[in-house]
């Protein structure tokens, strides 16, 4: 129930931000579920459809602006390059995390 709440309040800030109007919101309203579905048994393939559902402008990366949840509070410390973005490999990292 607690993830559901999650996703719900997630979803809601989201679709309030000025800086997400022109973001597909159907892909965030997917990454918001599946990011709430993560646990440490999690696989490469969730992380991947994952950051294919946050990489809104399909260059390769995922911007702190394209950014939810726990992997916008873990952003630094997933970036281990601080290139202030996100490639597939740094989102992996998020597994992790979620011990």
């Amino acid at each position: 129930m607690k993830k559901v709440v999650l996703t719900i309040a997630i979803t809601i800030g989201l679709f309030s931000c000025d800086s997400v109007k022109n973001v597909n919101t159907s892909s965030v309203s997917q990454a918001a579920t599946l990011l709430s579905s993560l646990s440490s048994n999690s696989t490469v393939q969730q992380i991947s459809t994952l950051f294919s559902l946050l990489d809104n402008n399909n260059d390769e990366a995922i911007s702190s602006s394209e950014a939810i949840g726990s992997v916008a509070d873990n952003f630094n410390v997933l970036d281990t390059d601080s290139n202030s973005s996100l490639n597939l490999t740094e989102l992996t990292g998020l597994l992790g995390l979620l011990k």
